[in-house]
């Protein structure tokens, strides 16, 4: 058995169909993890759905900002944006089974001595505390109150962490977290604006997985969302959005057997979109 780590798809299907190819992957024998951002600004976010919906069990993924998106202009909470790609998942004749098998993804997922997310861990949380936030995130988005909790997902605020932190406030900034960051604080506190790579940090901020004393400093963790990154020379730090949508690649990380060092795979993608 193979275990592969993919990052952002963003509605790539034909590399992800490539990919797979490349790599021989099988759904009756191997297992592949999908860091979030299936869907949106790429051509073929259906496509992308259907096929990983398919695979059935050998397949997990945990949620990125854009599958939440979808997710909110589904449930009538949010309007498209002019730059979505969505409207054919919305139009679907199995629109309804697709968005519940979505919405019955993680928010974070710790298997095969992996951590894993689709844009961070605030230094703060330890291994158990990131996997019990995801939880509460995960239930709230399975139950009857996910409407109301996509009306009130979106905002900055707060942006920095507090354990006594309450109803929508908590899982906001947790939510946030787990598929928005990129730069904090050493005390956690987080910025949303800039895009750029890590040369490019706002004065007072850093990577997340760069603070010291972070509290998963000791778990490999795998995530994407961050196309600017670059390589990270990193056996703990696993960046696998290398902007597949803008022209970059579709990158993957393959586990043979649990004590082998994993090995990074890419397909060269042609651009669908014009970055930022």
């Amino acid at each position: 058995m193979s275990v592969y780590w993919v990052g952002d798809i963003q509605g790539c299907d034909a590399p992800l169909g490539q990919l797979l190819d490349q790599l021989g992957f099988s759904a009756s024998r191997d297992r592949l993890y999908v860091l979030g951002d299936l869907v949106n600004r790429g051509p073929d976010s259906l496509a992308v759905l259907r096929r990983l919906e398919s695979l059935g069990t050998s397949v997990q993924c945990v949620l990125g900002n854009h599958d939440l998106h979808l997710l909110a202009i589904a449930a009538g909470a949010r309007p498209p944006s002019r730059t979505d790609t969505l409207d054919e998942i919305l139009s679907a004749t199995d629109k309804d089974a697709l968005l519940y098998w979505l919405r019955h993804q993680a928010i974070a997922l710790y298997e095969q001595d992996v951590l894993m997310v689709h844009a961070g861990v605030l230094p703060q949380w330890s291994l158990s505390e990131t996997l019990g936030l995801a939880r509460e995130l995960e239930g709230i988005l399975q139950s009857h109150d996910a409407v109301e909790f996509f009306m009130q997902m979106y905002g900055n605020e707060p942006a920095q962490w507090q354990p006594q932190l309450q109803g929508i406030e908590r899982w906001r900034c947790a939510l946030n977290a787990f598929t928005r960051l990129r730069f904090c604080s050493p005390s956690g506190a987080m910025e949303f604006i800039t895009k750029e790579g890590s040369a490019k940090a706002p004065a007072g901020y850093m990577p997340w997985f760069e603070v010291p004393g972070r509290q998963t400093a000791n778990t490999t963790i795998a995530f994407g969302h961050w196309s600017t990154l670059g390589a990270v020379a990193r056996d703990d730090v696993w960046a696998l959005d290398t902007g597949c949508v803008w022209g970059g690649c579709l990158t993957a990380m393959q586990r043979d057997h649990p004590s082998e060092a994993p090995r990074r795979i890419e397909i060269k993608c042609q651009s669908y979109q014009t970055p930022f």
